[in-house]
């Protein structure tokens, strides 16, 4: 469903070619800017080749894919809001259990609405900034989203298209993942744990009843939905709401959200 290559003109490879002249000599000249590309972006990179880790995306379209990751999150709030039992729970015990699950969540929104999205490249920043910052000295590399993390996530989606998952499953799945014991500091946690048992074994039958000649599905259903834990919460802040929200802290808009009358 996506494109096998969509972000060119980058590939890994180790730099080889050694130039006579220096790195100043070559950007005050304009001479060799291939060799100044790669020595930038390629240092280091025949010991030890990591690119798509280093490697840092946005997205090709972000008012239209923001726009529909917003509400895509809207009625994973709504979708919360609406479960009697977690309405009764505490609302620190909400806002926890909030906090910890809406990224699943909001993968399996993405999937149930056969979401898909393109990225590229970032803009890198100046050549020469780049030089006198050096590779370590960017502002906030750490949060942005890398090529790997993208791979990630749409890995995760893909498993569970592949899936083919009904509206029940769905629904199910996502309580379960929203009433997760492990959760530190609950005060209901004996009653958080029997939600997620009563959704675990509700999505069991709902797939015993549509596919009963499928003995593994409920057991590929789960790894699906354990891959899709491993997606960070700053990827999918960085890539699909940090264009809208700005600075804004992710988890408390979420509160909000959550506590809106």
């Amino acid at each position: 469903m996506f494109p096998l290559e969509e972000i060119t003109n980058n590939t890994c490879s180790a730099y080889r070619d050694q130039h006579p002249h220096t790195i100043l000599y070559n950007i005050l000249s304009g001479r060799d800017s291939g060799y100044l590309n790669n020595k930038l972006n390629h240092s280091g990179t025949a010991r030890n080749c990591h690119c798509e880790r280093r490697r840092t995306v946005c997205l090709k379209d972000p008012k239209a894919t923001c726009q529909v990751a917003s509400s895509v999150l809207v009625k994973t709030i709504c979708f919360v809001r609406s479960l009697p039992s977690f309405s009764q729970l505490p609302s620190g015990d909400q806002s926890s259990l909030l906090r910890h699950c809406w990224v699943p969540l909001f993968v399996l929104g993405l999937a149930q609405e056969k979401i898909v999205f393109e990225v590229t490249d970032e803009p890198n920043l100046s050549i020469l900034r780049q030089i006198l910052l050096g590779p370590g000295l960017t502002e906030k590399d750490t949060d942005r989203p890398t090529l790997a993390e993208v791979h990630k996530l749409r890995a995760g989606l893909h498993q569970l298209w592949n899936l083919d998952l009904s509206p029940k499953e769905y629904a199910y799945l996502k309580g379960a993942l929203l009433f997760n014991p492990a959760v530190e500091g609950l005060s209901a946690l004996l009653f958080i744990e029997g939600l997620q048992q009563e959704a675990q074994r509700a999505l069991q039958e709902v797939i015993h009843l549509l596919h009963p000649k499928d003995d593994v599905r409920f057991s590929h259903v789960l790894l699906a939905a354990s891959a899709i834990q491993t997606v960070s919460h700053s990827l999918v802040t960085e890539l699909f709401f940090k264009p809208v929200i700005g600075n804004t802290n992710m988890l408390h808009l979420l509160t909000e959200m959550l506590f809106v009358q």
